[in-house]
């Protein structure tokens, strides 16, 4: 049964937040809604009463679709609402610290999809999810993607459908890159010979640069490269890449900018290098990173560019084996971006070092601010916080944090 509630605030996952509390999604504060409970949460029905802030959302799937969930709110709400999101967060963990205005980085869009592809009772599917469900919304075309990337949905399907015979769930992860579309698929299992040459043919005929099945390499018919810096990497099958260029390119400016003057830079949690090849222009960098396609990726990318500063690399897990303190401490400045859990033995360890300069990046302000606790108790002031808005239309903000240890501890 129906009933109106009034909605009081925006929570942390973009849902309105009624009485109770009740969370509903694509409502705004001030919003009178008649919704339908299931619990804690409730299915929108109908706004009654709109919200000055509510616009029309542009994307012909957001309420079908989960990938989005705040294209109903006006650009100003949006960015007051992310930016308080990061600010909540430090508060919270008792965390004073300058909290910059958020930064638009979705430039032309997002450069990386990853479609589900399903059997359905009418065939192939390849879509996203709808929200917080596990069904399929079939696409033809995703808006907030860069235009090298609006025909992925089909290009998916049509590899999807050669696969169609394993009868599994399906991934297919899209790349935009300066040689072309690159597709990795996940959930497959291994390619029999006859199937790799149906796989290749499909390549062919759909101009991918490089079709792998989980980082197996079936055809590279043009290398998958990106620019970072001066340098040029080919992505590693399958490899981590931040969702929009200009996104990595901000990021990478402020890391620069906190790591200015540093002779000797340590970047961990290194990916394929965003940042190190950047440093690399300036500093001497060691490279530390478990993926080793990743890492050796960046290694190549060093290697064949000139004038840059000696890069160094390092395999190494740094959630079982963090740098220690004595390794630290030959380092002007750490760079670290850890995965969405955070790094918190490594910041136990550089609370204990003379490392004078931390640059922080994180893509999740709890865990941030629970690295940065730490990092605070070991003597470091954290001068100011940039949140980074890369995820438009979700909930998702990534920070970069500079530390700095006074310097009588040096």
């Amino acid at each position: 049964m129906a009933e109106r509630i009034r909605i009081e605030a925006l929570g942390a996952r973009g849902d309105g937040v009624g009485p109770g509390p009740t969370f509903v999604p694509y409502t705004l504060p001030g919003e009178t809604a008649l919704v339908e409970r299931d619990g804690a949460r409730a299915r929108l029905v109908a706004v009654e009463d709109p919200s000055p802030s509510r616009i029309e959302p542009f994307c012909p799937y957001f309420f079908q679709c989960g990938g989005c969930v705040t294209q109903h709110i006006a650009s100003d709400t949006y960015a007051a609402w992310k930016h308080g999101l990061v600010v909540d967060t430090l508060r919270r963990a008792g965390i004073e610290a300058e909290v910059a205005p958020l930064v638009d980085a979705h430039g032309d869009g997002r450069r990386r999809l990853t479609f589900h592809a399903r059997q359905t009772p009418e065939g192939m599917a390849v879509g996203f999810m709808a929200l917080r469900t596990h069904d399929l919304v079939s696409i033809t075309h995703c808006p907030i993607a860069t235009p090298a990337l609006l025909p992925s949905p089909a290009l998916a399907l049509a590899v999807a459908r050669r696969l169609a015979r394993s009868k599994k769930p399906l991934d297919i992860g899209v790349t935009a890159t300066d040689g072309g579309l690159d597709m990795d698929v996940r959930g497959h299992g291994p390619a029999n010979p006859s199937l790799r040459q149906s796989l290749v043919a499909a390549a062919n005929e759909l101009d991918l640069a490089r079709l792998s099945i989980h980082g197996d390499i079936v055809v590279e018919r043009r290398p998958p490269t990106v620019p970072m810096g001066r340098a040029t990497l080919v992505l590693p099958p399958g490899g981590f890449l931040q969702a929009t260029r200009l996104g990595e390119e901000t990021l990478a400016g402020l890391v620069v900018e906190a790591c200015s003057g540093a002779k000797r830079v340590a970047d961990l949690f290194a990916g394929c290098g965003p940042f190190a090849l950047r440093l690399a222009e300036r500093a001497e960098v060691l490279a530390v990173e478990q993926d080793k396609p990743a890492l050796q990726a960046l290694d190549r990318a060093a290697r064949s560019t000139p004038g840059l500063r000696r890069v160094m690399i390092e395999p190494r897990d740094l959630f079982r084996r963090p740098l220690l303190p004595l390794e630290l401490d030959r380092f002007d400045a750490v760079v670290m971006d850890p995965p969405r859990a955070g790094a918190e033995a490594q910041a136990r360890q550089l609370a204990a070092s003379k490392v004078p300069v931390v640059a922080s990046v994180s893509c999740d302000a709890g865990t941030f601010a629970r690295d940065a606790g730490i990092l605070i108790a070991g003597g470091y002031r954290l001068e100011r916080v940039t949140p980074v808005d890369q995820f438009r239309h979700s909930p998702h903000v990534e920070l970069v944090g500079l530390f700095r240890r006074p310097k009588s501890r040096r």
